[in-house]
């Protein structure tokens, strides 16, 4: 045993901790542990005699807790986690395995370092004219001399512009509507992921285990997508009806 503030275990037996012990070697506060108690996500510690001893278990469960809230949980979900869920399922492993999934693109778009004769070749420019491409913030130049380059952030989207450029959209037009799209759907997004992490067990995924979680996640990822360019166009296609009744003035 411990003297109460310190952890450590008291011979060859397993680590064993009071509750300021348990604090110290987790950084979670003692009244945060009581709490957790309170709630019923952190199991009763043993009592022997008048002192609360906690162990291992404990320790692995502050971590699980830690890490489910930093990814959005609340109490209540962690707590329907603890009461339904089994086995492995309590493994913090388990759950980063989810994080791995958390953190898989939801586009093969990633950015790429060409030179600057690739580049000119790609959008049909002269050396000037790339620097059109820099203020649109769609290229970033890199180094200097002949070993110059260029990171595209978004070879996708540096397509999709000029594209949109050979068809009579030009680069400040294009640019304009990208930065539009970004930030709404930056907040969108935000606001998305909020929701989707307080209906967690509740409405995404019907428990909360790594398992169903994961699983709602990759039907997320290619409908949810699916559901935004469906939206968007019938979004698009309401604010044209309007703009066609009300009439646009020369």
């Amino acid at each position: 045993m411990t003297d109460g503030s310190s952890p450590g275990p008291t011979d060859g037996s397993p680590a064993s901790y009071t509750v300021d012990g348990l604090a110290a070697f987790t950084g979670v506060p003692s009244r945060t542990i009581r709490f957790y108690q309170t709630q019923g996500v952190l199991p009763a510690p043993e009592r022997r005699g008048r002192v609360a001893v906690y162990n291992e278990e404990h320790a692995e469960r502050l971590r699980l807790i830690e890490m489910l809230q930093s990814r959005g949980l609340r109490i209540a979900a962690i707590r329907d986690l603890v009461r339904h869920g089994a086995g492995d399922n309590l493994s913090v492993n388990r759950w980063l395995g989810l994080d791995e999934r958390l953190a898989t693109p939801w586009s093969e778009d990633a950015p790429k370092l060409v030179s600057e004769a690739e580049l000119r070749r790609v959008s049909g420019r002269d050396r000037e004219g790339l620097g059109s491409l820099e203020e649109a913030g769609l290229v970033r130049r890199q180094g200097g001399g002949r070993s110059a380059g260029y990171l595209v952030p978004s070879p996708g989207l540096l397509r999709v512009t000029l594209q949109l450029e050979k068809s009579g959209i030009d680069l400040e037009t294009a640019a304009g509507a990208a930065a539009i799209l970004r930030r709404r759907l930056a907040r969108a997004a935000d606001e998305l992921v909020a929701h989707f992490a307080s209906r967690v067990g509740t409405g995404f995924g019907r428990r909360v285990a790594p398992a169903e979680i994961g699983a709602a996640l990759e039907a997320l990822r290619p409908l949810g997508v699916e559901a935004v360019r469906l939206i968007f166009a019938q979004e698009i296609e309401r604010s044209l009806r309007r703009l066609i009744k009300v009439g646009v003035k020369p």
